[in-house]
């Protein structure tokens, strides 16, 4: 559906409203208790095509301003923030419009009038009761909206929560849903990113340092696993060429500890990165120093000769 089209309803709604409320009665005859029911219905499907066209014109103007965002570009941090913030300020005013669209629409009837100024008379009992009923719920809508300003997650941001890596694949004004890199979804409050600790790898870029750990005997040589590792990283496209290096960073009684630090500009490249790395790391080692895996060492004495003697 083009944008255009998209305002085809709520203009035939408006025009069908004012057609009510202004032509119909002239050339039709209506009874007095139609002509109210119709008059009443021209004003809802006033407020109702208003709504509505503030509303697609809301999504129309959001979307021709991101176009000029490639979202799936791989330096996409400016444009996660921006289609994040539009996303959801966009839910705000939309929830906002549907709130004053109910208002202005319960309002035409008399009843609901005379409820409305027996709730102002009690609002004080009647604020305390709401309060303490919707306080769940609004407390997730402000996290909504501190997320939308402070920003400490971004659609397509890389975290690590509740012990799951994934990531943000839709922000809404109440809840946040994490794709698991298995392809679960993990849904959690948007109040849970305020309140609660989690792991953002993507913040402030994309790129990231992947790890790997190999664990040896003392007679491995050092400078051969150097040079192998950088080896494998120059022949991977994986490998973004900023960091390369290995150390010993343990030394425990029947082993060392070998950290290989490598560097990727997404953290799903630093995955794959890191996964590359290792296994070849450990054949490399089963081909040329396969004495070089840790052992266990024991000591055993000869006591043979002390036992013969008389």
């Amino acid at each position: 559906m083009t944008q255009s089209k998209r305002f085809i309803t709520p203009i035939l709604l408006f025009t069908l409203s004012i057609f009510f409320k202004t032509g119909a009665s002239s050339f039709l005859n209506y009874t007095e208790e139609t002509t109210f029911l119709i008059g009443k219905l021209s004003s809802i499907l006033l407020i109702i095509s208003i709504a509505w066209a503030l509303i697609v014109l809301l999504k129309v103007l959001k979307s021709r301003y991101l176009k000029r965002y490639d979202f799936t570009s791989e330096d996409n941090l400016y444009a996660r923030k921006l289609y994040t913030q539009f996303n959801l300020l966009e839910r705000i005013v939309i929830f906002i419009i549907i709130i004053i669209a109910v208002a202005a629409t319960l309002m035409l009837f008399e009843g609901v009038r005379k409820i409305g100024v027996s709730l102002f008379a009690s609002a004080g009992v009647a604020g305390i009761i709401l309060g303490l009923a919707a306080q769940k719920v609004i407390g997730s809508i402000l996290a909504g909206l501190q997320i939308a300003i402070s920003q400490p997650i971004r659609l397509d941001d890389v975290l690590v929560v509740e012990g799951e890596w994934g990531w943000v694949e839709e922000i809404s004004l109440t809840f946040v849903v994490v794709r698991i890199w298995d392809k679960r979804r993990l849904i959690l409050p948007t109040s849970y990113f305020i309140e609660k600790p989690f792991q953002n790898w993507t913040r402030t870029n994309s790129d990231i340092l992947g790890t790997v750990f190999i664990y040896t005997d003392y007679n491995i040589p050092f400078d051969a696993l150097r040079e192998e590792l950088t080896r494998l990283l120059e022949s991977t496209n994986l490998w973004d060429g900023k960091a390369n290096v290995l150390q010993v960073t343990d030394a425990k009684e029947n082993y060392v500890e070998i950290r290989a630090l490598m560097s990727a500009n997404s953290s799903p490249k630093a995955w794959d990165l890191r996964v590359f790395v290792r296994e070849k790391l450990i054949e490399f080692i089963q081909k040329n120093y396969p004495d070089s895996f840790p052992k266990t060492r024991v000591l055993v004495k000869d006591t043979s000769e002390k036992q013969s003697k008389p």
